[in-house]
């Protein structure tokens, strides 16, 4: 099963707040399990290890997928590690949840695949759809649709909006101005970790 469908707040308990995962937060400020209370003395590949499933976990991609995003950072200009959270901002699913369309990514990653996101009024039901400057995120013209995002913007996953995005609500119309900047980027995560994690692997 390459998509993690278990208990969501468990991996906040061990991770940390993750804003795309789940809107619940943690009762318990201990990891879960029988050892959780006892403190151990973390690896530094373990420290890198768990950066990089923060990502893993909060944009809800595979292993294969995210070191296929790592390559590809890798290949483009500028910090590979701004670069790879920058691909992950700007997957469809993740732009729809920004927007405040859905609660969470996994919910956005839903009303993509049932086909209520259009790009540019055309249907797209890919979640890691690549948005790019100038393109719209719209909602599906049919009621079911319309009344989905409606009772979604009601609450959104996060309070603000990137200054790379823009929203109407009338309309129900986003559009994408351009990428998204480091300090946008709601996940608390150290992108320099993961780089130096996948380094062997690339």
């Amino acid at each position: 099963m390459s998509r993690y469908r278990g208990p969501r707040l468990r991996i906040v308990r061990r991770l940390g707040d993750l804003p795309g995962l789940t809107r619940k937060s943690a009762k318990r400020a201990y990891p879960p399990g029988q050892h959780g209370q006892n403190r151990k003395k973390s690896t530094e590949y373990a420290v890198r290890l768990e950066e990089k499933q923060k990502l893993r976990f909060n944009y809800g991609v595979t292993e294969r997928q995210l070191l296929r995003y790592v390559k590809k950072a890798r290949r483009a200009a500028g910090s590979t590690g701004q670069t790879l959270l920058q691909y992950l901002e700007m997957r469809l699913d993740n732009t729809v949840f920004r927007l405040g369309m859905a609660p969470t990514i996994p919910a956005a990653r839903q009303l993509v695949n049932h086909g209520h996101v259009t790009i540019n009024g055309r249907v797209v039901d890919i979640p890691s759809y690549q948005c790019r400057s100038g393109e719209e995120v719209g909602v599906r013209d049919s009621d079911r649709s319309r009344k989905l995002v409606v009772e979604n913007l009601q609450f959104p996953g996060l309070a603000n909006l990137p200054s790379h995005l823009e929203f109407d609500k009338n309309k129900m119309i986003g559009k994408v101005n351009g990428v998204i900047e480091r300090e946008w980027i709601a996940l608390q995560v150290n992108e320099l970790l993961i780089v130096e994690y996948y380094s062997r692997q690339v």
